[in-house]
């Protein structure tokens, strides 16, 4: 249950930030912005790892598979997206097109086991679900 509720919340953060960085990159730029955003995210981690963790940051050299270490890269990343296609689309076509894309990428990682995920099996009740929620945006813009 606390999995669902942090799930739930995390999609309603991710709106309201995208939100909230759609406006700032409109008094300043794209980048300023999303440095901004990264800057003080950085702030955050590095003071709840002060008060609460306190594990060096060597133990990163431990992690077997360096690819792992460009989620911060890919954060980036994510910031100029989510902020691009706000300001395009508007909130709610664009989360609705994020969700649908984080969906089935997620789900292509299970199905093929990519990046050291346990593979599940192909399930057509899944595809069917996927096509559902392309067939729910599709209604939902037109």
């Amino acid at each position: 249950m606390s999995g669902i509720m942090i799930a739930l919340i995390s999609g309603a953060l991710m709106s309201i930030q995208g939100v909230f960085n759609t406006e700032v990159t409109k008094a300043t730029s794209l980048w300023v912005s999303t440095s901004f955003v990264q800057l003080t995210a950085l702030i955050v981690c590095l003071l709840a790892w002060a008060f609460k963790d306190g594990q060096s940051f060597l133990t990163l050299l431990e992690v077997p598979d360096k690819w792992a270490l460009l989620g911060g890269v890919i954060g980036a990343f994510i910031t100029v997206t989510v902020i691009r296609s706000m300001a395009d689309l508007g909130p709610a076509r664009a989360a609705m097109l994020i969700v649908i894309s984080q969906l089935i990428v997620a789900w292509l990682i299970e199905l093929f086991g990519w990046f050291g995920v346990e593979q599940t099996p192909f399930e057509w009740k899944k595809l069917a679900g996927m096509g559902l929620a392309v067939i729910g945006i599709v209604l939902f813009k037109w």
